[in-house]
């Protein structure tokens, strides 16, 4: 996207903290005075040694005392510095719970894809199973959430796999939290949640659940294993709860912002490291904002001593921070003119490579600068690594800012200038691919706004309506369930199905939002809805209904010339979806088709 290597600019909360003042500290600034040599015929200022080490005991756990430490660096500096560089110990992994049920075509040794997974819940009921079957027809990895392994082999063991495409189980029950484990949705970058509570008539069903599936109509239901609370609501919650970091947010994840406390988990590391004597700081700042606080880096960036570099550094993030779900970074800023670079470190000791992105900047204006992960290039002490070295955006352990006279590779800097500075930041924020998609598409109900309803006629409601008491609250529960979804902060995508059935797909279908149609769908449609929706910008942030045209009393049987693929993108656009319309009851309120916020303005100005 930028060749010249420099960020793009599209017009964020803060972090700071010159040297800290642990114990010892003080006994480190009492000897600062110490010099390596007290000048040069050339001019060059003496290397201040105690701000080095205070640079390295900021950044680094100190093997012993500070002034051990300082001790030591005075009589073999190389040996004192050389424990906080990159080693290349390594840990064994654990034992995946990830079972491979169908591997990717060609794959060695059983071995499955672990990235852009798509996480299917309730991946053998009458919704999900279809789900997972077009998801592997597209060529996608699937992961199915399930509780019992040998159903999920038999129901999913024999599905078709286009090529890119595999199939991976993993063993869990959403209402206990501690059954879900974080390794079991690493590389998970998408879910569609088709799990809900089992209802069956009280005279039971089959072991395939026929009665249920067939849509037989019977006038006594129950509620059978979880009840609506623990499936519906909690165990949404407990998915949400370990699966949002994975898919991202939004809005960005902030890992900067104009706040004290951050700001002093971040220090100098200027080119004193090298000799110099350049020296800045990041503070907080209660008005250097667009409109309220923000951090400042400012220094004084001095070209003596061959220097010439001002930079400041977070501590590590512990743990590492998995970003691998965003396109990369953005920092709001107020420019100065010059050009910056951002680094970012995967390796969490003191020195080793960093990952650089150079950006420009304009004088005096607020600006958005979008740095994609894929633009930054390996470096190690200015110089390119040129070995095939990418950034793994998924263990991200620190970040850097910095002003130099240098590029890369002994180039110079075009826009810097010598001097004092001062860079207002209000945020620095992992951003989400535009235009976003849903990463989280769930399967809820018609009807879940209807009980208590002011005004409406149950008698003409859907069953459920009307039994929502008796059947423990169920579309209670499935609204609370949906407010999880959409408070997560989550890209998603809420489908409100009226009755299934198990009509082949292709029917005509009606999308609407208030909660106010009745009818069928055909589970085939909605799983291929489903799947469609984690590739359509105008589904995010949506709740809404879907019904087939074709009344109830009339089977669905397509001609040949329906059997075609729909157009979704097409039918979700024409159905004109806003975002904020659940058509709840708030206050005696009915909201209606409108936004829940407008719909309760425009009640209050009444």
């Amino acid at each position: 996207m930028h060749s010249n290597g420099v960020g793009s600019v599209r017009s964020f909360k803060n972090c700071s903290s010159p040297i800290s003042t642990g114990p010892g500290s003080l006994r480190i600034r009492r000897l600062s005075h110490v010099r390596a040599a007290k000048g040069d015929a050339k001019g060059r200022q003496p290397w201040d040694i105690g701000r080095f080490a205070r640079t390295v005991a900021f950044f680094n756990d100190l093997p012993g005392t500070p002034q051990q430490f300082l001790a030591a660096l005075l009589s073999a500096p190389g040996k004192a510095v050389a424990q906080f560089l990159p080693n290349n110990t390594t840990q064994q992994a654990n034992q995946s719970p990830v079972l491979t049920l169908l591997p990717a075509l060609g794959a060695l040794n059983g071995s499955a894809p672990s990235s852009n997974v798509v996480l299917v819940t309730g991946g053998t009921g009458g919704v999900g199973k279809r789900v997972v079957q077009r998801l592997l027809a597209r060529g996608r990895v699937v992961r199915a959430l399930v509780r019992d392994v040998p159903k999920a082999k038999q129901l999913l063991g024999n599905l078709a796999v286009a090529p890119g495409g595999c199939l991976q189980l993993v063993a869990a029950d959403i209402t206990q939290r501690a059954t879900l484990t974080p390794d079991m949705f690493e590389g998970v970058r998408a879910v569609v949640s088709c799990t809900a509570v089992k209802v069956q008539p009280k005279e039971g069903d089959t072991p395939d659940r026929a009665k249920y599936y067939q849509g037989i109509k019977f006038n006594d239901p129950e509620i059978v294993e979880n009840t609506p609370e623990a499936v519906e609501y909690k165990g949404l919650s407990n998915l949400l709860e370990v699966v949002a970091d994975n898919l991202g947010y939004e809005q960005g994840k902030v890992l900067m912002s104009p706040d004290a406390s951050l700001a002093a988990r971040w220090g100098a590391l200027d080119d004193v490291v090298m000799g110099g004597v350049s020296e800045s700081s990041i503070v907080f700042s209660a008005n250097a904002g667009e409109s309220g606080p923000a951090l400042l880096f400012r220094g004084m960036v001095s070209t003596d001593n061959s220097g010439g570099f001002i930079s400041v550094r977070c501590k590590n993030f512990e743990p590492s921070l998995d970003l691998s779900a965003y396109e990369g970074i953005c920092l709001r800023v107020k420019g100065t003119g010059m050009r910056y670079k951002l680094i970012i470190r995967t390796d969490t000791r003191w020195d080793g490579i960093g990952y650089c992105r150079s950006f420009d900047t304009k004088a005096g204006e607020w600006q958005d600068i979008y740095l994609p992960f894929d633009e930054f290039i390996p470096v190690f002490r200015a110089k390119t690594v040129r070995d095939g070295t990418q950034l793994d955006a998924s263990s991200i352990a620190s970040l850097q800012l910095m002003l130099s006279k240098f590029e890369y590779d002994g180039d110079l800097n075009p826009a810097f200038k010598a001097g004092y500075m001062e860079l207002p930041i209000t945020s620095i924020k992992a951003y989400l691919q535009q235009p976003v998609t849903p990463r989280f598409v769930h399967v809820s109900s018609a009807g879940v706004t209807r009980p208590n309803r002011p005004g409406i006629d149950v008698e003409q409601e859907p069953p459920a309506v009307k039994l929502n008491d008796a059947l423990g609250g169920l579309l209670t529960y499935k609204l609370a369930g949906e407010d999880v979804v959409r408070s997560s902060g989550v890209p998603a995508a809420i489908v409100r199905p009226c009755a299934l059935t198990e009509e082949p797909a292709g029917a005509p279908v009606q999308i609407d939002q208030g909660d106010t149609i009745k009818g069928k769908i055909s589970r085939e449609d909605v799983a291929e809805l489903c799947v469609s929706l984690l590739e359509q910008p105008v589904a995010t942030g949506v709740t809404f209904e879907i019904k087939s045209t074709i009344p109830f009393s009339q089977q669905w049987q397509p001609e040949a010339a329906q059997t075609g693929k729909r157009n979704w993108a097409a039918e979700l656009s024409s159905a004109n979806l806003h975002r904020g319309v659940t058509g709840r009851t708030i206050n005696g309120v009915y909201t209606g088709k409108e936004p829940e916020d407008v719909a309760l303005r425009q009640t209050a100005a009444v």
